[in-house]
């Protein structure tokens, strides 16, 4: 079974997927004030369906709440995840 990591490259902005320790997604953000803006979820084609979004996804959001910060989900594929994960939907920032 292939090791599966998610790593935060901060200066390139983006979450890391890696795979037995080479890049095989990535969550693209902008973070701003304690807020991160998850922009695009990409997973190598030949890697498709394998479920490694959902954990790359999964491993970002339990960074944020660990980082007790808060996110804005503009990407679709984040958005069908939270729809299937109520339980993340406190992450979400609320705004008046």
């Amino acid at each position: 079974m292939p090791e599966v990591t998610i790593r935060d490259n901060d200066a390139k902005h983006r979450y890391e997927l890696l795979l037995d320790g080479k890049r095989a997604g990535e969550l693209v953000y902008h973070r701003s004030n304690g807020v991160v803006t998850l922009i695009h979820t990409e997973v190598a084609p030949k890697l498709k369906g394998r479920g490694l979004g959902e954990q790359l996804v999964a491993g970002v959001l339990d960074d944020v709440r660990q980082h007790d910060l808060h996110i804005v989900p503009l990407c679709p594929f984040v958005q069908e995840y939270l729809g299937r994960h109520p339980e993340d939907a406190d992450l979400v920032e609320r705004r008046p």
